[in-house]
């Protein structure tokens, strides 16, 4: 099966979140992965043909992973 570019990007944004996530302490990893698997799971029955939609969450996917991969964020909830 073959991916489109957007969900190409989806699995890099998603890829990138997971691994940010093992630059967290060890005590808070998980908190930062179930956090991105939730908000992944929130948008999985969006219309795959909704492009205006996807790249919006994205854009805003990016905007979250800059803010929780600074250094100072230890902890999310």
């Amino acid at each position: 099966m073959r991916l489109s570019g957007l969900q190409k990007d989806v699995i890099s944004l998603y890829r990138q979140c997971l691994r940010e996530c093992r630059k967290k302490p060890q005590a808070t990893r998980e908190h930062f992965k179930a956090f991105a698997r939730t908000e992944f799971e929130k948008n999985i029955k969006l219309d795959k043909r909704d492009f205006g939609a996807i790249e919006f969450l994205l854009r805003k996917g990016q905007r979250q992973l800059e803010v929780y991969s600074s250094p100072g964020v230890k902890d999310i909830k």
